[in-house]
């Protein structure tokens, strides 16, 4: 096929439908390909990447340094020669993975003598569009590698360039394996109109999922003619109950909201029984003040500790993304999930406690994708869940649910087997 040029990237065409033709036609015989091959691709992707490590790092820091934006929103743009390795190392995970396709997930006969087999299949072209973190575009393309899925990429404006170089890389691991390196598209440039092509591209791209700020979701959740599978905002709780082991609970939540302010699975909010308020909230505020932590409370939590601001009605439905942290004393675990029904995304909630039947309760009655005991909402990732890397965290109820790895990127369709049987008059 000869060597990858940038200019695959662009197609003949400007046009976001015919980079989908493309992208379409190539996805046939991606699904219909071995996993030996799509293994292969996902390794000299892999490989790719770390060749070209020196050339994303240079212009990736180029694009930060540009980019005036607060310090959250710059971490989650910058890369570095860990997070490169990492994205990577996912790549790498991902092949280890069983292969998502072909899959027999039930099998009946019925009277007649007919049977029936589901099996596993691709859900064809997907449009991923995305913000910021450049690394979202490997994962991405990794995971609809494995599954069988081509995929068009739109990543923020502000990491093209960056995006541009990761898109290379993973185009050049798929051709060295032998497959049509047209399975990943990028659109041509940053101008906006390509997302709203993508939004009206019926029967060419079959799932969107967006990924970003509740703005871009919304929006695009609104104007789409075509399927969405929506990574919603992550205003994640974690609740410390009056059972809960004090030592534990101080350092899963400083995990949970300082490990990296800027991610969708961070805590937002900490809500404590007021039967271990005055005791444990001091201590826990002394952690997050010095590392740099800003506390907002109800007027329980301000009259417990005077160093906590006195929070609006709003901050604790705002997604910080940042060394912001809103803290409301409950009475009770009943107070606790009737505030997360509220306020919660339906992203991820963590319970610290050591009584295993509130924790039990806690689980069966808060209803988003993800629910923790005893552990950081940080481990809402598709990688810490087995998963090699996630393109998504779905926060619907409809399809999938949760970090979407490669099994969330399937659908399924019936086979039927016979031996002459007919339908009765």
């Amino acid at each position: 096929m000869g060597g990858v040029n940038r200019n695959s990237t662009l197609s003949q065409s400007n046009s976001i439908q015919q980079l989908a033709r493309k992208v379409k036609k190539a996805s046939y015989s991606l699904a219909h390909s071995s996993l030996q091959q799509r293994n292969k691709a996902l390794l000299c992707a892999a490989e790719a990447l770390r060749a070209s490590m020196n050339a994303i790092l240079s212009i990736n820091s180029e694009e930060v340094e540009k980019t005036e934006v607060g310090e959250a929103f710059k971490d989650r743009m910058t890369l570095n020669e860990n997070r490169l390795e990492a994205m990577a190392h996912g790549l790498e995970a991902i092949a280890m993975l069983p292969d998502p396709l072909g899959k027999e997930q039930a099998c009946w006969t019925r009277p007649n003598g007919l049977e029936i087999r589901r099996v596993t299949v691709p859900l064809g072209v997907i449009g991923m569009i995305y913000e910021s973190r450049p690394n979202v575009g490997a994962d991405a393309a990794g995971i609809c590698i494995k599954s069988g899925n081509g995929v068009i990429l739109r990543g923020g404006s502000e990491c093209y360039q960056t995006a541009i170089l990761i898109h290379q890389a993973m185009q050049k691991g798929v051709q060295e394996a032998g497959l049509d390196p047209d399975i990943i598209a990028m659109a041509p440039d940053n101008n906006r109109q390509h997302v709203k092509d993508m939004l009206q591209a019926v029967g060419l791209i079959d799932v969107l999922i967006p990924r970003g700020g509740r703005s871009l979701v919304e929006f695009i959740q609104k104007e789409a003619r075509i399927p969405v599978l929506a990574h919603a905002a992550g205003l994640c709780h974690t609740y410390i109950h009056g059972l809960a082991d004090f030592e534990k609970s101080r350092a899963v939540l400083i995990n949970a909201k300082m490990r990296r302010t800027g991610i969708c699975g961070a805590t937002e909010t900490l809500l404590i029984d007021q039967a271990v308020a005055r005791q444990y909230l001091p201590k826990l505020a002394d952690d997050l003040i010095e590392l740099g932590c800003r506390l907002v409370g109800d007027t329980m939590a301000v009259k417990i500790d005077s160093r906590i601001g006195v929070a609006k009605e709003n901050d604790f439905a705002t997604e910080w993304l940042d060394s912001v942290l809103s803290v409301k004393v409950v009475k009770n675990i009943y107070q606790a999930i009737q505030h997360i029904l509220k306020y919660g995304s339906g992203h991820t909630e963590a319970i610290l406690t050591e009584d295993k039947e509130v924790a039990r309760y806690f689980m069966d009655h808060v209803e988003s994708a993800v629910v923790m005991w005893n552990a950081s909402t940080q481990f809402c990732d598709g990688g810490e869940f087995g998963f090699g890397a996630e393109i998504g965290i779905a926060t619907g109820r409809l399809h999938a649910r949760g970090p979407v790895g490669v099994e969330q990127l399937t659908s399924y369709r019936y086979e039927v087997i016979g031996n002459g049987q007919v339908r009765p008059v």
